[in-house]
């Protein structure tokens, strides 16, 4: 698809619960004419922070995934759905009563690095296949276990709602935490049934979401594109034209960096260069021969 505009950086979004990461991306794409890709994908019932790639930034989609999730959930006990969350289809009922105590040791054991199991309403893929589609035919197939780490994990509210307990928790995790399974092992853990209830991501590495823009504000101009070197955690070095030539045409480069992001003299990204077998190569390049 043909777009008017050219527009190269990120938008940090807050995407609203009832759409899919695709419908937003989607609505950025019409609102900007530009195109564009997001970095983490949020459940349709989920809000908060979206990262969207615009252009050329999409080149760096991992270097955006690959740190630490913050979130806000709300927790309801004696329901399990097989989504892991309130909307899915209810397998299971209990009506067990778990104490605040209770709660705050089981968040404390699962403050820890473990083998958690992917949710089979997933886009996690199995034998070429994704799991949501052995889900949607009622196939049976075995579950992965991926390592997670749950950093941070904390009691906000604990209440009795008709004749459920619903709680909620602050949780900081790695890339690849499902907060639905986090959900799942606690509840199991306190030997009952849980089910997700609310999601908010509040921050995805710099990414936080008193800094993010939503949809509204995004169609009627009022946001702020981040560059791409002002994005990524990595050196960023200026380089004279000489070098500059020798980076566009994708040599390998005798210098002393692990990892560099390199721009000229317009401050226009270059290329993003690391080190392999001592030698500083292209990782992914940027410039744009017009």
């Amino acid at each position: 698809m043909k777009y008017k505009n050219n527009i190269n950086g990120i938008i940090s979004v807050n995407k609203p619960k009832g759409l899919t990461s695709r419908d937003v991306v989607n609505e950025i794409q019409k609102s900007l004419n530009t195109k564009a890709g997001h970095t983490g994908t949020l459940d349709p019932m989920a809000e908060g922070v979206l990262v969207v790639c615009l252009g050329k930034a999409s080149k760096l989609a991992e270097f955006l995934t690959s740190t630490q999730k913050e979130y806000i959930a709300e927790v309801t006990l004696g329901l399990e759905t097989d989504t892991l969350d309130i909307e899915g289809k209810m397998l299971k009922e209990d009506n067990k009563h778990i104490t605040k105590k209770q709660i705050e040791e089981a968040l404390k054991f699962f403050t820890k690095t473990y083998k958690q199991e992917v949710p089979k309403y997933s886009a996690v893929k199995v034998n070429g296949k994704r799991l949501y589609e052995y889900a949607r035919n009622n196939q049976e197939v075995t579950l992965p276990k991926k390592e997670v780490t749950i950093y941070d994990l904390k009691l906000l509210d604990y209440k009795n709602e008709n004749n459920k307990i619903v709680f909620t928790i602050y949780t900081k995790v790695s890339k690849g935490t499902y907060i639905r399974s986090l959900i799942r092992d606690v509840a199991h853990h306190l030997n009952t049934l849980g089910t997700m209830s609310k999601l908010t991501r509040i921050s995805q590495g710099k990414f936080k979401i008193e800094n993010t823009y939503t949809l509204e504000e995004i169609k009627n101009n009022n946001y702020k594109i981040i560059s791409i070197k002002d994005a990524l955690d990595i050196k960023v070095v200026k380089v004279n034209n000489e070098l500059k030539q020798k980076i566009i045409n994708g040599q390998k480069l005798d210098l002393d960096y692990d990892q560099v992001l390199f721009i000229d003299n317009n401050e226009n990204e270059l290329a993003v260069y690391k080190k392999e077998n001592n030698e500083l190569k292209v990782w992914k390049m940027l410039y744009i021969k017009k």
